[in-house]
C-alpha cells in the first residue's frame, strides 16, 4: 500500500471562500433546457411548464448559482425577441447549435426559474449580435423598479419586483473562431467594447458586477496575447474575468483524465500572472478576480489527429458550412435519445472534483465556479425521473461544508507520467509530469467552530496509508470521516439503481497526538470534518 503524508496550519490561508464556487452553467443544448429544465408535458410540469421534480432536487441539493442562459448559443440570441405573451414571441434560428429556438424559455423564464429553483442567476449578454443598447436596455428591464419603458414593461408581463442580478457576462467566449460575431482578430475592439459596455450597465445599476472574456482555451495560439490586449482595455472597469477549459483523455486512460488537473491549474495561474501584470503596468489598486464559468472532464476517443498542431487548426475546421445539415426543433418532451453511456461514473465524478479543490485552492483569486453538466452533478434527470449521481454527494459536501477561509494542505504522495498526445487538432497536451495521486483542500469555519479537510485520492490501482499532521490546531476533535467509493470501475447511479455509488462512514480513521491515520479507497472522494474550541 502506497503512503500519503500531508500538513495543514491554520496560517497557511488561501482566502475567503465565495459559496458561487460551486455553481453550473446552463445553456440550450441537449437536453438541459428543453427537457430536464422546461418540459410542459411531463407530469410534474408547474404552470410555466418547469419540471418540479427536477426543481426540488436542485434546491434540495443547495446549488447556489448558475450562469445563464449560455454558452455559444448567447452570441446570437435575441432577449427581447423572448419576453411577452409565449404565443406573440419571435422564433428564431441558433446558428451556435443549428437549431430552431421558438423562445418558449424566454428572460423572464431563465429567471423566475431560479427564483423557484432557489439559487443566484448570473446573466450572460450578447455581445456578439448584441449592442451596448441591448445591454443597457437589459440591465434596465431586470433590475430597474420601475418608471422606464422597459421596468414598466417588465411589471405589465407579469414580474412586478426587480430581478436584482448581480454578476453579469459580457459575452461568451469572445475570441472563439466558432463564435458569432467573434472578436478572434480584434482583442483590443472587444476590450473597448466590454469597456464601454460595463461603463453603461453599471450606470444603469450601480450595484451589478461585470465579467470579461478572455481566452476560450488555453490551446488557441493566440492564448494568452488575446487576453493581454482585452484586459489592456478593460481592466478598469470590469469585476472578473470569465475563464472556460474543458479537459479530454482517451477512453479508458484513467491517469491522463485525472492529469487534467495540472492543465487547469497552469491555466488558472497565467490568467492570475497576467491580471497582475495589467495591474502593475496600469497603476490601478484593484485586483481582478476570476470566473471559471464553463469546465468540465471527460474521456472520448481520439479522432486520429496527429499530435504536435498546437492549436494551428487550418480555418475550415472551424467554418464549416455543410449545405446537408439541417436547422432541428427540439421538443422537450421527446428530445431524449438512447442517453449516454453509463459507467466509469466515479472517476468522471473525481476528475471534476480535482478541479473545484483547485478553485478552492486559490479562493482569494478565483470567486466563481461554474461546472457545465453542472446541473446534472447536482441531480440526474432522464425523461420522466430524477435521482443522485456520485457528483451530487460530492457537490453536496462542498456546499455544505466548504465555508469560511480556504486552508492550503501540503501534501507528500507518489506521482506519476502522461505522455504527450492528442485528441483532435485543437486538444492537444504536451505531456504531464509529478502528477499527484492525492490532492486536497481545506475550509476552517471559525463562526461554526469546524475543520473540514477535503481528499481524493485519485489513484486508480492502490490504496492509500494517509497520515495528516494537524499538530498547529488547538483543541481539535475528530467527527467522522465520510469516503465516496465503489469497488466496480464500471458502475454508476440510475433511477432504477440510486444507490451503486453512496458515501459510507470509513473504518480506522483515527486521531492521536494531533496527527490523523486515515486509509484512502483508491479512486475516492473522502471527507474528514474536525470540531475546533
Amino acid at each position: 500500500m502506497k503512503k500519503t503524508k500531508a500538513a495543514l496550519h491554520p496560517s497557511f490561508k488561501a482566502g475567503d471562500i465565495s459559496p458561487r464556487l460551486f455553481g453550473a452553467f446552463l445553456e440550450p443544448i441537449g437536453t438541459m433546457v428543453n427537457g430536464s429544465m422546461y418540459n410542459p408535458k411531463h407530469p410534474e410540469a408547474d404552470d410555466l411548464g418547469f419540471r418540479k421534480d427536477f426543481m426540488k432536487g436542485l434546491h434540495d441539493s443547495g446549488i447556489p448559482s448558475v450562469r445563464l442562459p449560455g454558452g455559444n448559443f448567447v452570441s446570437g440570441w435575441r432577449w427581447k425577441d423572448s419576453i411577452g405573451p409565449r404565443e406573440k414571441r419571435r422564433k428564431n434560428i441558433d446558428m451556435a447549435w443549428f437549431q430552431y429556438i421558438p423562445n418558449d424559455v424566454g428572460h423572464d423564464e431563465y429567471l423566475q426559474w431560479a427564483e423557484r429553483t432557489g439559487f443566484e442567476p448570473m446573466y450572460t449578454i450578447n455581445l456578439g449580435t448584441g449592442d451596448i443598447n441591448d445591454a443597457i436596455d437589459i440591465v434596465e428591464y431586470t433590475n430597474f423598479a420601475g418608471g422606464t419603458y422597459w421596468s414598466d414593461l417588465r411589471k405589465e408581463y407579469g414580474h412586478k419586483d426587480p430581478y436584482g442580478v448581480k454578476i453579469w457576462y459580457l459575452g461568451n467566449e469572445m475570441d472563439g473562431p466558432w463564435q458569432i460575431a467573434s472578436y478572434e482578430k480584434d482583442p483590443r475592439g472587444y476590450g473597448i467594447l466590454a469597456h464601454e459596455t460595463s461603463k453603461a450597465m453599471k450606470w444603469t445599476d450601480p450595484k451589478i458586477q461585470t465579467a470579461a472574456c478572455v481566452s476560450s482555451s488555453p490551446f488557441l495560439t493566440h492564448y494568452p496575447e488575446w487576453d493581454r490586449k482585452v484586459l489592456q482595455e478593460c481592466y478598469e472597469t470590469v469585476d472578473y474575468i470569465s475563464l472556460h477549459h474543458y479537459h479530454s483523455a482517451p477512453q479508458g486512460n484513467i491517469g491522463a483524465l485525472m492529469a487534467g488537473i495540472q492543465a487547469y491549474e497552469k491555466y488558472i495561474d497565467t490568467e492570475i500572472a497576467l491580471s497582475d501584470y495589467i495591474k502593475t503596468k496600469l497603476r490601478v489598486k484593484k485586483t481582478m478576480m476570476l470566473s471559471l464559468d464553463e469546465y468540465g472532464c471527460w474521456m472520448n476517443e481520439p479522432k486520429g489527429a496527429p499530435y504536435g498542431m498546437n492549436g494551428q487548426m487550418p480555418i475550415e475546421t472551424y467554418y464549416q458550412f455543410d449545405p446537408e445539415r439541417p436547422y432541428v426543433h427540439r421538443d422537450p418532451d421527446t428530445n431524449w435519445g438512447p442517453g449516454r453511456p453509463r459507467g466509469a461514473e466515479m472517476t468522471t465524478a473525481l476528475a471534476h472534483a480535482q478541479v473545484t479543490l483547485a478553485l478552492l485552492r486559490r479562493a482569494d483569486r478565483v470567486k466563481i465556479g461554474c461546472a457545465t453538466g453542472g446541473l446534472g452533478m447536482f441531480c440526474e434527470t432522464d425523461r420522466l425521473h430524477t435521482w443522485k449521481g456520485a457528483s451530487h454527494y460530492i457537490m453536496t459536501d462542498l456546499v455544505k461544508y466548504a465555508k469560511g477561509t480556504s486552508l492550503m494542505p501540503v501534501v507528500d504522495c507518489d506521482t506519476y507520467d502522461i505522455d504527450g498526445y492528442a485528441m483532435d487538432g485543437m486538444n492537444q497536451y504536451e505531456g504531464f509530469e509529478k502528477v499527484p495521486y492525492v490532492t486536497a483542500a481545506a475550509a476552517l469555519n471559525e463562526e461554526a467552530g469546524e475543520l473540514t479537510v477535503f481528499v481524493i485520492n485519485a489513484d486508480w490501482e492502490e490504496d492509500h496509508e494517509f497520515t495528516m499532521d494537524l499538530r498547529a490546531f488547538n483543541g481539535l476533535t475528530f467527527k467522522e470521516h465520510k469516503v465516496l467509493y465503489t469497488d466496480d470501475p464500471q458502475a454508476s447511479n440510475s433511477y432504477e439503481t440510486p444507490d451503486q455509488i453512496l458515501p459510507r462512514a470509513a473504518e480506522g480513521t483515527v486521531l492521536e497526538g494531533g496527527v490523523l491515520s486515515a486509509k484512502l479507497r483508491k479512486q475516492s472522494w473522502n471527507v474528514i470534518r474536525f470540531g475546533l474550541e
